[in-house]
């Protein structure tokens, strides 16, 4: 079979091996800084007990947990059974990490999934307005607020949402998923992430929105906005049907690149509200040097990264057919 009949192909193709090549040079790059930090993993592990271990037993313990050796030799030996599905034992949990991981992982997806599509809905619409209403009180206003948002620390607005809706009014919980044992309950698992929504929200919506509404009054500065006029169209009909349908690809775009932004607005979410998430205990693997359990949250959030955008290119392709021409893949523009 001869790839240059199926240009699909040769594309995926060549994305894949992209693919795995970025996430060996991650894994490589990310083992070695872990293992450099300063502070002994076995401490996560043993806890007290290590102050009683004699050297010959703290030296056994670094076999078993395969901190033995060099680093090179440490890596090969951790990617070897990686590639069989086996990303070691937790340091801190003493379990297999994927366990640990596990039942966290629809937890940040639910809230990250939530806050990225509400963050760009809002962000569309906020900016529909402001082009709407370019330079007036309105569009000025909905500018100055913006601005001043974008610069609250995300952390220190979480506290504070605490502090009032937690502590004083008692409205919204301050922590966790959902109430025990009420992990299949829609409305619970929203009341508890209100707060962190709002908090991502409120800190991400003005950077996009901002864009985008820049981007429409370019447009909306063409000659077929100027003919459409002509022809009758309002301003809402000509923003909404085709100025905005024409930045399309940049606001998908926007959307692909956005992911760590707003994957980074989750860690930040999840630690101050306590969310039960990736994000959260990426933190707290950080902090036990817990070795295995960091490398498997950076292999995961990683490859969402990477898998996102490369799929945001393949759909600009369907949306604007003129990227097609060009061939290669996203890391070759």
């Amino acid at each position: 079979m001869n790839l240059s009949d199926y240009p699909y192909l040769k594309k995926i193709g060549k994305n894949i091996i992209i693919f795995i090549i970025t996430m060996f040079v991650l894994s490589i790059i990310v083992f070695v800084m872990a293992r450099l930090a300063p502070g002994d993993p076995l401490q996560a592990f043993y806890g007290d007990a290590l102050d009683t271990m004699s050297i010959e037993e703290m030296d056994a313990a670094r076999v078993r947990l395969g901190l033995d050796g060099p680093i090179y030799y440490q890596y090969i030996k951790w990617l070897l059974l990686a590639l069989g599905g086996d990303f070691g034992l937790s340091l801190q949990y003493k379990m297999p990490a994927m366990d640990v991981i596990a039942p966290l992982i629809s937890n940040t997806i639910i809230l990250g999934l939530t806050a990225y599509i509400l963050v760009f809905a809002l962000a569309i619409v906020l900016a529909v307005i402001c082009a709407k209403h370019e330079d007036t009180l309105l569009d000025k206003l909905i500018c100055k607020i913006g601005t001043m948002s974008y610069f609250i620390p995300a952390f220190w607005l979480g506290l504070i949402l605490i502090l009032i809706f937690s502590v004083n009014l008692n409205w919204f919980p301050s922590s966790g998923a959902y109430d025990y044992g009420q992990a299949g309950n829609i409305a619970n698992r929203i009341w508890h992430m209100i707060l962190p929504l709002t908090v991502m929200i409120f800190s991400h919506i003005w950077y996009y929105a901002y864009m985008i509404r820049n981007k429409l009054l370019d447009e909306n500065r063409k000659d077929y906005v100027l003919l459409a006029k002509i022809k009758g169209l309002t301003k809402s009909e000509i923003l909404w049907k085709h100025s905005l349908r024409n930045i399309a690809p940049t606001i998908v775009n926007l959307m692909a690149i956005s992911i760590p932004h707003v994957l980074g607005g989750t860690v930040i979410a999840e630690a101050v509200f306590n969310y039960p998430g990736i994000g959260n205990m990426a933190i707290s693997a950080a902090k036990y040097h817990d070795y295995n359990l960091l490398m498997l949250l950076v292999l995961i959030t990683g490859s969402m990264v990477i898998i996102t955008s490369m799929c945001a290119y393949m759909i600009n392709e369907v949306i604007d057919p003129r990227m097609k021409d060009a061939g290669g893949t996203i890391w070759e523009k």
